[in-house]
C-alpha cells in the first residue's frame, strides 16, 4: 500500500490514509519504508508516530509511505491481521525504489540477539539496505543488531534500564544535526546499550550523546548512509508514561519480578512524590487490582517532545531529496 504524507493531511493510520491517485507521477515526491517491528501494544502507535514526524518534518515535500513487517516477528491474530491486511508485503521492498528505510527495533525474546526468530530476515534487510537506498535509519533494538552483523558489536546489558527523557549534545558538526535545538531532549528507553568506545573503534562516527544515556545518534558510511538512534526519536509525549505503566502493571501480575524505576526528568516534581508513595504500597500490597489505584500523571512542562526529532528528520529528508537530484543508488 502506497501511503500519502502531505502537509496539510490529517494522519491517522495507514488503513485510514488513502493514495494519491497522481502520486505514481510526482517524481520530488520521496519514497520512505517503515519496517515496523515493535511490540502489538505499540504496533499501531509507532506508524502513527513515524507518520506525523514525517510530515512535521517534510513541510511542503511530498513523501510516499509504505509500512513493512518482518514476518518473522511473533504476532497475536489480531495484530497480524492488521499487518496482512494494512502493510505491504516484504517482498515489494526489493522490487521498488526507496530512497530512504526506517527499520525499528522488536521486543526481544531471547537473550542473545543473533537467537531472535526474526535474525535472519533482519540481517538479509541490513545487508540489501547497505547499496540499496540513499540512507537508512536503526532505531534502538534495531541499531544495537545492525551493528552485531555488520561489525560483530556486542551490546552490553545495563545496570538497570535506561528510560527517560535525556539532554544529548553534539559533538561534531553534521548536517543530520544543523539547526536542531540544543540540547536535544531524547526519549531513551532500553536495557542495552553499545558503547562509544566500541563504535569508534570499529569505525562509527558519534554525533550526539548524553552525559547520562552515553551514546545517543551515531552513523557510518556505506553506499548508503546509515544512522542509528540508541534512543527513540519518533516517541510522543506519553510513550514513556505508557510504557512505564504497562511495566508496573507486569510487576503486579508478578510477571516481572523488579518494580520499574520512574523515567528520568520526565514526571513533574509532585507525581514523582506520589509514584514513590505507590511504589512502597505496590511492593506491600502486589495485586493487579492495585493497578486502579494509580494517582493522576502530570508530565514536566519542559520535555519538548518531538522537537528534536522533527529537527533531525528534516534534515534527513533534505539529505535524501538531495542526493536524488545528484546520484542514483546501485541496484
Amino acid at each position: 500500500m502506497s501511503i500519502l504524507i502531505d502537509k496539510d493531511q490529517g494522519v491517522l493510520s495507514p488503513a485510514l490514509v488513502p493514495a494519491a491517485d497522481d502520486l505514481a507521477r510526482d517524481d520530488t515526491a520521496l519514497t520512505i519504508g517503515l519496517i515496523n517491528n515493535m511490540p502489538d501494544t505499540a504496533l499501531k502507535a509507532t506508524e502513527r508516530q513515524f507518520m506525523k514526524l514525517l510530515q512535521a518534518a517534510g513541510g511542503s515535500r511530498r513523501i510516499r509511505f509504505h509500512c513493512f513487517s518482518l514476518p518473522s516477528v511473533k504476532r497475536s491474530p489480531e495484530a497480524r491481521w492488521h499487518v496482512e491486511s494494512e502493510y505491504s508485503d516484504l517482498a515489494d521492498l526489493k522490487r521498488q525504489k526507496f530512497d530512504g528505510l526506517i527499520v525499528t527495533g522488536a521486543e526481544p525474546v531471547t537473550p542473545n540477539l543473533d537467537q531472535e526468530p526474526y535474525w535472519r530476515d533482519l540481517t538479509d534487510i541490513i545487508d540489501w539496505a547497505k547499496s540499496n537506498t540513499r540512507s537508512t535509519i536503526w532505531s534502538c533494538l534495531a541499531a544495537h543488531a545492525a551493528v552485531l552483523h555488520l561489525d560483530g558489536i556486542e551490546r552490553r546489558r545495563l545496570p538497570g534500564k535506561c528510560s527517560g527523557i535525556f539532554d544529548c549534545v553534539p559533538i561534531t558538526a553534521d548536517p543530520l544535526t544543523r539547526a536542531a535545538p540544543a540540547p536535544l531532549k531524547v526519549s531513551h528507553s532500553r536495557l542495552n546499550e553499545v558503547t562509544e568506545s566500541d563504535l569508534t573503534r570499529h569505525g562509527y562516527e558519534v554525533l550526539t550523546r548524553s552525559g547520562q544515556a552515553g551514546v545517543d545518534i551515531f552513523v557510518r558510511q556505506y553506499a548508503s548512509r546509515f544512522v542509528f538512534f540508541q534512543g527513540h526519536p519518533e516517541y510522543d509525549a506519553l510513550s514513556l508514561q505508557r510504557e512505564y505503566l504497562r511495566d508496573i502493571g507486569r510487576f503486579l501480575a508478578r510477571e516481572r519480578e523488579t518494580y520499574p524505576a520512574v523515567p528520568v526528568s520526565y514526571f513533574d516534581a509532585v507525581t514523582e512524590e506520589k509514584l514513590a508513595r505507590f511504589e512502597k504500597r505496590a511492593k506491600h500490597q502486589r495485586h493487579p487490582a492495585l493497578a486502579g489505584e494509580l494517582p493522576a500523571l502530570n508530565l514536566r512542562s519542559d520535555i519538548a517532545a518531538g522537537s528534536a526529532a522533527a529537527a533531525i528528520f528534516r534534515n534527513w529528508l533534505g539529505f535524501l531529496a538531495e542526493d536524488a537530484a545528484t546520484a542514483v543508488p546501485a541496484r
